[in-house]
Order: C-alpha cells, then structure tokens, then sequence
C-alpha cells in the first residue's frame, strides 16, 4: 500500500515538474514570438505566391524591339520574381497607336507600356486611363533624376504617369562619304556636329551640283518620325512648335513659314506622302539619300548590325540654324502601367518596374537595352564607347518637352497632314494658320476635360 501511494505521489510529482518547466520555457519566449496559431499563418505565408501573368508592350525603343535582350532582362527579373510571368509584345510607331487604342476600347489594355510622356501622360493619363506612379518616385533613386525630365513626366494635378529610364537628344544624319566626294564638309563643324541654315543650304547645292538625284526627302506619309521634320523646320529660322508655356501651337508664325517655303522651293529636297520615317532610314541607309532627317545612335547601330550594305560612314548632326547653336528636341522613355482595375496585376506591374529602375546595376542593363542615356547620374556608363560619346555630344542642345502640350496627339496626325497639303502645292500660309486652329481646338479641348 506505501509502495504504491509513493508510486502515484512520484508520478504527480513528475507530471508537476514538466508543467512548470513548459510553463518556464513560454515565460522565457522573446516578446512578440508567434503564437502556435501565429506560426501556423506565418508557415502558409512562406508558400509560393499565386502566380500573376502581366503583359508589357514596348515600342521600339533603341534594342527594347530585341527579343533576345529583353529575354535576358525577364531572365534576371524572374530569379527574384519567379511568381510574376511577364508576356511581351512588340510594337512599331506606324501601328502601335491604333493596337493600344483597340485593346483599350476592348477592355484589354496592357499592363505595362514602354514608351514617352506624350502618349502615356499627354494622351492616355490625361484621359484617366493610367495608374499613378508617385510612389516610385518618393525613392531615393528616383530623386536623383534631372528636373527638366521630372517636368515632362508630372502631370498638371501632380501625378505621374511614367517612370522614365532613358532620354536622347533627335538628330538628323548626312551621307560623310558623299558629302566629302561633293566637296560640302565645309560647310558644317565636324567637331560640334552643328551647322548654320546658310551652310546646310550651301551644302544642298553642292550636292546637287555633283549630281545627287535626291538630296532629302521631308516624309510625310503618317506620324512616324515626325519629331524629324518638326525641328527641321522650326530650326531653320528660329521658329517653335509651341509658346514657352506648352499651350498652344505656333506653326503659323513667320519664321516656320519661311522655313516651310524654303524647303518646298529647295531643289533636292522634295516632299513625298507616300512614307513615313522608317523609309527615309531605310532609303539613306541604302545611299539613296544624301542626309536623313530621322536619325539616332540605336538606328545606327541597328542599321549596321542588319544591313550591310550600310558601308558608308554615317555621320551624326543637329538640325541646322541661323547661328548654328540647334534647339533639338529630346525624347524621353519609361514604363507606364494601365489602371485595369485588377489590383494583383497592377501590384504585379509596380514590381517590375520597380525592379527595373531603382537598383543601379539592374538600371544600367534598363538603360544600356535602350542604347540611350539614363535620366539620373551614372558615372562611365558608356565610357570608351567613341559612338556613344559621339551621339552624346547632341544632348547639350536638348530643349524643354513640348510633347506634353494639351491636344498632342491631334496635333501630331495635323502636322503629317499639313506637310503633305504644302507638298501638293497648297498655300504655304493658309496650311500652317489651319493647323494651328485645329491643333489650338484640340489643346482647349484637352484642357477643359
């Protein structure tokens, strides 16, 4: 009978010493330790997350139209996203407009575009279709882009609708070899790139004299390269395309109608309505012509790589004008992400573009995909490169952004379609004055909404 009392007694005092010591070892938890229940949700949120598919459409912004590029810029994005899958499609500047407007007005426009403040804070943010990215902008990176950039992509009401990754200064080109056997290298400055409105004319005859067929040709078959025969013609005597404040249109002052006159009566210098831009490269490329009014390093660069016949020296200028010093204007590139009203595909979209433009290693292969300069400092990123800091030259003479005008896409379809009434044998004058009022309409248009 004492053996087993003692027996139960020992096992109660067994049962008592592991209570206290669990109860020990819970008192000696660190403050905040999970809960069992805690652990359990914590353990579920280590899963994988739920795959999201997005979509990007880029245009062809320097080698963004390269598959394999982007594929390796994905490549490095899935190792820490492997959840997010991102479907590319590859858009061209004669149909990729009417693709995005056609996937809107079908409720399925893309998560992310790659492409400039007109069209994704001009066009579709001032119609309320496009998410604001302020948030990425508050980062210490975003911080460091330059202010005259920051001004084009902010939105009157202070939103912002793109993060931009790159920017170039648009040039022009000339045909150095031919320019050389015609003798007119002397009438423009090697060194700067630069030329004044008396040497570009001088050089025009000079290679008609030698027997070039077809010096230039000023486009105008669509909206394609327009940024080219814009600052051609507002270079040429010092005219503009907009007043100072970026609100109305000023296409009808005296000095772009004596630049358009100029360029009408100029023998070798024709205008055609039966191309756009892309066949202006195509047919400088070629030799066909003298000098190219839409031209860039990653044109150069994609031209050699793919056309060989390109053995010629091509060389880079700005526009000219009467004192020589060019207002050129600039483009500037990011990613803007469509509102489709789905809040993991949009959170989805804030992480790859996040990726892909805050981190400065990861930034620098955004960039160096565009064959352009980045929109923040970065030291030696092109360093050596004798093409690059060729090209880069051109960028000093950068004017503001005129782009983000009210009415902008309005005013870019009337500008192809005034060139073409003056190369028809319109009034000069009476062209420019109609644009104006219509793209002037378009600009209050735009405002009052």
């Amino acid at each position: 009978m004492k053996k087993t009392l003692g027996k139960v007694l020992l096992a109660i005092f067994l049962i008592l010493v592991i209570v206290l010591c669990l109860s020990f070892a819970a008192c000696k938890k660190a403050p905040g330790s999970p809960s069992v229940s805690q652990e359990t949700v914590s353990g579920s949120s280590r899963q994988e997350p739920d795959t999201v598919e997005i979509s990007l459409w880029t245009y062809p912004i320097g080698n963004w139209s390269n598959s394999t590029i982007i594929a390796s810029l994905l490549a490095d994005f899935n190792k820490q996203y492997p959840h997010i899958r991102v479907s590319v499609k590859y858009l061209d500047y004669n149909t990729g407009d009417s693709l995005i407007e056609e996937a809107i007005a079908q409720g399925e426009a893309p998560d992310i575009v790659f492409e400039g403040p007109e069209r994704l804070c001009a066009n579709w943010g001032a119609r309320g279709l496009m998410t604001d990215l302020s948030d990425l902008w508050a980062s210490d990176s975003s911080a460091e882009i330059y202010d005259y950039v920051q001004a084009a992509c902010q939105s009157e009401d202070g939103s912002f609708y793109i993060l931009p990754v790159c920017e170039s200064a648009h040039c022009m080109a000339i045909h150095h070899d031919l320019f050389e056997a015609a003798g007119a290298l002397q009438y423009l400055d090697e060194e700067t790139h630069t030329w004044t409105t008396e040497g570009f004319l001088n050089a025009v005859a000079a290679l008609k004299e030698y027997g070039t067929e077809q010096v230039a040709l000023v486009y105008c078959g669509g909206q394609a390269g327009d940024q080219g025969t814009r600052a051609l013609v507002n270079n040429l005597y010092g005219g503009s395309f907009t007043d100072p404040e970026h609100s109305r249109y000023t296409i009808s002052t005296p000095e772009n109608i004596q630049a358009l006159k100029l360029l009408y009566d100029l023998e070798g210098i024709d205008f055609d309505p039966k191309i756009t831009g892309a066949d202006e490269m195509k047919l400088f490329s070629s030799g066909d012509l003298a000098m190219t009014f839409c031209w860039n390093v990653a044109r150069e660069v994609g031209e050699t790589l793919v056309n060989p016949e390109l053995n010629f020296d091509v060389f880079p200028m700005a526009f000219p004008s009467p004192t020589g010093v060019p207002v050129l204007e600039g483009g500037i590139w990011g990613f803007g992400i469509f509102d489709n009203k789905d809040e993991a595909r949009r959170e989805a979209s804030r992480i790859f573009v996040d990726f892909m433009t805050q981190a400065d290693s990861q930034y620098a292969k955004t960039v160096l995909a565009t064959t352009y300069w980045p929109v923040r400092p970065m030291e030696d990123l092109y360093v050596n490169d004798k093409l690059m800091t060729e090209y880069g030259m051109l960028t000093q003479y950068m004017s503001d952004y005129h782009q983000v005008t009210p009415g902008w896409p309005k005013a870019r379809t009337l500008w192809w379609k005034m060139l073409q009434e003056i190369g028809a044998g319109g009034d000069i004058e009476a062209a420019a004055k109609a644009f104006d009022a219509g793209a002037n309409e378009a600009a209050s248009e735009a405002t009052a909404k």
